[in-house]
């Protein structure tokens, strides 16, 4: 090396910076290390048989005169050299007397080097001999060389020098840390605050989390010597963290849903496995349905049932009691006490066992060393509890686990009782809309009809969805299908206000364009009804259908609502064609027919628009994949509430959002021979004419015992429409199974009204004898003139 002193950093060994000479004893330097050399620039022949004062400076030179270098006498201390330039050089020196020689070995180190090595000594004395950090030095085997890891640092086993990591930890958490260790090793880039575990086997039970840190060892040559690593106690701080991470996740899913069950196993499922190996959820079964739990203090039948299970070890143990059975009599026991006082219990599961061996079967997991309890409770009412066992787990519950536990579970029954008053409601508005719609299948001479409804999913609140079959006179049937605007309990009124006044409308028999005009001005009357900042809101669709079987013609009018979905007999589908009119209660325009004339065992399909925005929200898309589900689903004999139940499980995936309502008509036609129909000028003498002919039908369908009251209907029905109205009178008699329709039709728009004639008066006692002979009787009117009907019940043949 040339130059001035050499660079001596944190990587060189004490011993290579140290220069060496031999004296004799007046002072001359016989030799000269190339240490020395190198530290003053000075070669040994330069040096070599000259006074070391010449290399003193000052007060240093003075020193060496006062106190001369003789036979056994060893000094130290500090002195200042100069260097080839002239530069000063402070060195800590040492004399020491060479055995039977009149000469002396000076041992010279700079004080940068010494200082450096003091400190370095000091250093790792210091942190030796604290007790707060571990210090660990490992060779490049990983072998430990020094420690001051005792018991009574960490509260474990002891780290001796000579051992390895594998003995003092089990074999997962020392290939871990070896592998870290053996990183810094290879590469030389230090680890800071690497999060490690460690359990022991010399400590069964107990687990410890340590921050560790490690640099590498290197020689002068910068080769790795080994590692050093630091660890401090990292325990309480990463449990602290787990809890607050275990708060975050419980406050942000538990409660996300309105279900009952759904919101116990959140809780279930959150508690494992951040706090335990296994939980259940068990519930007041009260709860479940939606109504408050029921007060019973102590022990004995607790009426709860297991509503969520969780484990952290795959499924649910087979032996213990699964999820929907109920929980069984429990025995008087302190834990049932406090779990009765909103307390969370440490159970010790070996004395629970001991006490009630039948218990241990049903409620105690094998392996489990510990078990947690807390109740649910909120606003009052205890609704239920949760239990945490631990099997894996090697630490027992404490009572900060039981703390967060008590947390938890306080914000967990908030939810499960959000959810039970929800369920409540919830019920009860389901109740409600389906005692006003009406029954699920009907059975007319027109057709078969099967309605489905199916409230929403995904927790939101029931809608004002309907459909109504109204069977009309003359064997016709009115199909209905409906949608109020928003949801819940006032949507659920409405529509029964609008289900109500169909009907009373469609007694009137008037055409579906004028039924839903009559609707429009209702709904307009409850939209001024309602608050100012709500009348938006108030509104709704409709679509009303008259189907004649006499005719086969279906005549219908659509107030905003999706056209039908028509299934021919051969399976072909058809969206029928019509012009719907606005919404009603938006009122100023009217509403148009459209008449279509259908076969036999024709399938009508009517349903509100949740039914089509299912599919992204586009209801062409909707309407495609209704039309393509009937056609699969709607085979020749199919039964329709399969078919309809076929459509609701396509509907269900994924839950819908908006109730759906589905009503599905099969259609059917009379025979012709079942409608015969005459017409007779309006002379007094047809009335026998009238009855011959209705008489002579009767018994030719093979019903005599009903011709002495059809003979009377058909005679004050034509003598009627004779005297009021004038000719030409038509007479229709409709034959079914089980009725009997006849019709008189004149030209007359007069209204028939039924009065009570006195005892003095010659007339007016007709239609009164018509309407007690009769089930029902009733008018309608045409394009021209009015029918007057009447029906009665036949015996079927």
């Amino acid at each position: 090396m040339k130059g001035s002193t050499r660079r001596v950093g944190a990587r060189a060994s004490l011993l290579d910076g140290v220069a060496t000479a031999v004296l004799d004893a007046r002072g001359t330097v016989l030799c000269w290390s190339r240490e020395a050399a190198e530290l003053l620039d000075r070669t040994a022949g330069e040096v070599c048989g000259h006074p070391v004062l010449r290399l003193l400076v000052d007060a240093s030179e003075q020193e060496w005169r006062d106190q001369p270098v003789g036979a056994g006498v060893t000094a130290a201390g500090r002195a200042l050299l100069r260097h080839r330039r002239g530069d000063v050089v402070e060195v800590v020196f040492r004399v020491l007397p060479l055995e039977a020689r009149a000469e002396f070995l000076v041992l010279a180190a700079p004080v940068r080097l010494v200082s450096d090595g003091e400190q370095g000594a000091a250093l790792l004395s210091a942190l030796l001999a604290q007790d707060r950090i571990g210090i660990s030095i490992h060779d490049i085997d990983l072998t430990v060389v020094r420690t001051n890891i005792t018991p009574e640092l960490f509260g474990g086993p002891a780290l001796p020098p000579g051992g390895r990591l594998a003995d003092v930890m089990s074999p997962q958490d020392a290939e871990a840390a070896e592998a870290a260790l053996r990183r810094v090793l290879a590469t030389g880039v230090p680890l800071v605050g690497h999060e490690q575990r460690m359990r022991s086997p010399q400590v069964p039970g107990r687990q410890w989390s340590f921050s560790l840190s490690a640099v590498r060892l290197e020689d002068a040559h910068g080769d790795p010597m080994g590692v050093a690593a630091l660890v401090t106690d990292a325990t309480a701080q990463q449990r602290a963290r787990d809890h607050l991470q275990l708060r975050h996740e419980a406050s942000a899913r538990i409660g996300a849903s309105l279900d009952v069950t759904r919101t116990a196993q959140d809780l279930a499922d959150v508690l494992v496995p951040a706090l335990g190996d296994l939980a259940t959820v068990d519930l007041a079964e009260a709860v479940l349905e939606g109504d408050e739990p029921m007060k019973i203090p102590g022990a004995g039948q607790l009426h709860l049932r297991r509503a969520a299970v969780a484990s952290a070890a795959g499924p649910w143990p087979a032996a213990l009691l699964q999820v929907g059975a109920a929980i069984p009599r429990m025995p008087d026991m302190p834990v049932i006490q406090h779990l009765q006082r909103d307390r969370a219990v440490i159970i010790d599961p070996t004395a629970a066992a001991d006490r009630h061996p039948e218990l241990l079967r049903q409620f105690f997991p094998e392996h489990a060393h510990s078990v947690l309890a807390a109740s649910l409770f909120a606003r009052g009412l205890r609704l239920g509890g949760v239990v945490l066992w631990r099997t894996d787990r090697p630490e027992a519950f404490d009572e900060q686990d039981a703390d967060l536990l008590v947390e938890i579970a306080s914000r967990a029954a908030l939810s499960v009782d959000n959810a039970r008053r929800y369920t409540r409601e919830h019920r009860a508005a389901v109740a409600l809309q389906q005692r006003l719609l009406p029954r699920a299948t009907t059975d007319t001479p027109a057709a078969q009809t099967v309605g489905a409804y199916r409230p929403a999913g995904g927790g939101a609140e029931i809608s004002g969805d309907w459909f109504d079959v109204i069977p009309l006179p003359s064997l016709r049937t009115a199909l209905v299908v409906g949608d109020v605007i928003g949801h819940g309990l006032h949507a659920t009124a409405t529509m029964g206000r609008l289900r109500t006044a169909v009907q009373t409308l469609a007694d009137l028999e008037l055409g579906p364009e004028e039924l839903l005009a009559h609707l429009d001005d209702l709904v307009a009357r409850l939209a001024a009804e309602t608050d100012p900042g709500h009348r938006d809101t108030v509104g709704a669709t409709c679509l009303y259908a008259v189907y004649d079987p006499i005719t086969r013609h279906c005549t219908l009018a659509s107030a905003g609502h999706p056209p039908p979905v028509l299934v021919r007999p051969d399976g072909t589908t058809q969206l029928i064609d019509i012009s719907p009119g606005p919404p009603l209660g938006v009122g100023g325009l009217p509403f148009e027919t459209t008449t279509l004339t259908l076969d036999p065992d024709s399938v009508l399909a009517l349903y509100p628009d949740g039914l089509l925005h299912r599919h992204d929200h586009d209801p062409d898309v909707g309407l495609r994949h209704l039309a393509d589900r009937l056609a699969a689903h709607c085979r020749p004999g199919r039964a329709l509430d399969k078919i309809g139940s076929a459509l609701l499980i396509d509907a269900a995936d994924p839950a819908p959002r908006d109730d759906i309502a589905l009503l599905l008509a099969r259609t059917r036609a009379l025979p012709p021979d079942a409608t015969p129909a005459w017409e007779f000028p309006a002379d007094p003498a047809v009335v026998a004419d009238a009855r011959e002919a209705a008489t002579r039908q009767l018994a030719d369908w093979g019903l005599a015992e009903a011709a002495f009251t059809t003979e009377l209907v058909v005679s004050e029905l034509v003598t009627n429409a004779i005297r009021y109205a004038g000719g030409p009178i038509g007479l229709r008699l409709i034959r079914d199974t089980t009725v009997l329709v006849c019709e008189v039709t004149d030209s007359s728009n007069t209204q028939p009204r039924l009065r009570r004639a006195r005892t003095t008066d010659e007339g007016g006692r007709g239609l009164f004898l018509v309407a007690q002979l009769t089930a029902r009787w009733g008018s309608r009117y045409g394009p021209s003139g009015k029918t007057i009907w009447a029906e009665q019940s036949i015996l079927p043949a």
